[in-house]
């Protein structure tokens, strides 16, 4: 069953959310999204989808998931880290279109790249726990 997340316009000033821009279906994979919004930039609608774990980290692991995960699994877009969150936070800016179709294609696709990484991610840093704990 899908999940249904509605993209909300930001006032990049004042932080309130102001209005509803779309309703959209995410297929899987929802537990990585810990929000989404809008903002209107100069060159038109952006995106903001802040991916996280699906679950609480360790200290260690939280710090071993930053050294290890590769921001470039996002590219061409802006990835910006939120390291002021309990779990790990990145921040990806896409442009954001009228379709809802694209826009539903477009999350879901770095829904799968996250998950992709993040669990190649864990593999690695399943046995360093004492690197980390020294």
């Amino acid at each position: 069953m899908d999940t249904v997340i509605v993209i909300m316009l930001k006032n990049k000033e004042t932080g309130f959310l102001e209005k509803e821009l779309q309703t959209l279906s995410i297929e899987k994979n929802e537990d990585y999204i810990l929000n989404v919004f809008a903002t209107e930039e100069e060159e038109g609608l952006k995106l903001h989808l802040r991916l996280t774990t699906e679950r609480d980290l360790k200290d260690w692991e939280y710090t071993a998931v930053y050294d290890y995960y590769d921001e470039e699994v996002f590219a061409p877009f802006e990835v910006e880290i939120l390291d002021s969150e309990y779990n790990p936070v990145w921040e990806v800016c896409i442009p954001m279109s009228e379709s809802r179709e694209e826009n539903e294609k477009s999350i879901n696709e770095l829904l799968e790249k996250h998950k992709k990484e993040l669990d190649g991610v864990y593999n690695v840093i399943a046995d360093k726990e004492n690197e980390y704990e020294e």
